[in-house]
Formats: structure tokens, sequence, C-alpha cells
């Protein structure tokens, strides 16, 4: 059975992205009228399309995502309850299509998370004050850069402490080691195999 490669998430410091609305739903992240497809090839050139996008397909220069500071960030701070709507899974998919790796906000939709989580994005939550934070730094500093440690559930922002953010164990443990449900699995099949042979 083929798995899929996927990059494993340690430690990312990148620049980064605001979109502070709240309230982000999954239609807004891609559009319906891209949920055709069962593929996750080209879906990131669709993220936030009919915001991102003018009527006659041209870019947005107003869109944060299509600013000129935002090239190669991979790390989006949003408003809170992002996510929100259909569980469409196409969302993350879109996300990670664009180059993004971790959305940091001050909450998430609780199946858009667990999407997020199993196809190699991290949602990090953070409280109020670090939040407010992030988009002071962003407004002082376009190219503030800001560092997520998973393996040490930590935010860091110009080399200094900012948050602590909680995870499932073990959707850490699948990103941190670059497999998904599947995989992790497939990783175990000799252990598994032993198991089945002594319990026919």
């Amino acid at each position: 059975m083929k798995r899929e490669a996927r990059e494993a998430f340690t430690t990312l410091t990148s620049t980064f992205v605001v979109l502070p609305a709240d309230n982000v739903d999954t239609d807004q992240i891609i559009p319906a009228r891209f949920l055709k497809v069962t593929d996750k090839v080209g879906l990131g050139a669709n993220v936030f399309a009919d915001w991102r996008l003018g009527p006659d397909g041209t870019p947005n220069p107003d869109f944060p995502l299509n600013r000129p500071d935002a090239a190669g960030a991979r790390i989006l701070v949003a408003g809170a309850n992002f996510g929100c709507g259909s569980s469409r899974e196409h969302a993350p998919w879109a996300l990670v299509g664009w180059g993004l790796r971790a959305i940091i906000a001050p909450s998430f939709a609780d199946i858009f998370k667990q999407n997020a989580m199993k196809n190699g994005l991290l949602p990090v939550a953070v409280d109020a004050a670090a939040h407010a934070r992030l988009l002071e730094a962003r407004r002082a500093d376009p190219r503030a850069s800001v560092t997520v440690d998973l393996p040490a559930q930590t935010v860091t922002l110009g080399g200094k402490p900012l948050a602590g953010f909680a995870i499932d164990p073990f959707a850490k443990e699948c990103l941190v080691h670059g497999v998904d449900e599947l995989g992790y699995l497939l990783d175990r099949a000799a252990d598994i195999d032993r198991y089945e042979a002594k319990h026919a």
C-alpha cells in the first residue's frame, strides 16, 4: 500500500501573514465550486479565492496573502473560531497547497482542527495577549518572524517566549514524524504481524 509523502513538522521559523477576521469559514478558505476534485494537487491556487481574486481572476492587491511581504510566509495568524462551517477536508488541503504549515489563532472550529492535524497543518491556539503581541509585531515589522516548536509545544517571537500550546499526543506524534494515521500503522506492520501470529 502506497503511503503519502509528508514533511515532518518539528521546528518552524517563518515570517507570517495576518488575516484578522473572526469566524473565517471553510467556504471562504476553499469555495464549494472547487470541491469536485478528489486530489489535493492544485487546490492551493484556489485558497481564499473569493477574497484573494477579483471577479476577473486577477489578484486583489489588498488581500493579505497577495501582498509582497507575504511571499514565502509559512504561518498564518488568524482570528477566533478559524475554520468554522462545513467539515470539508479540502480546507486544510488548500492551505497546505498554498505553502502554509501552521495557523495561529485564539481558537479553531473543532472539525477543522482535527482535519488540519491529519493533513500536516498545525493549528496553534494562543491566548488573547499572545495573539495581540503577534499582531503588533507584524504591524511594526512586516518581516517579523515567529518560531513554532512542536516537540516543546512553544511559540517564540523575536527570540523571546510568547506562548505554549496544547495538542493531542497522537496528532503530535504523527506530525513530528511526517506520517498520517495510515502511515503510523504501516510503520508498525512488523509488530502487528507478530501480534497476529501469536493470536491466530
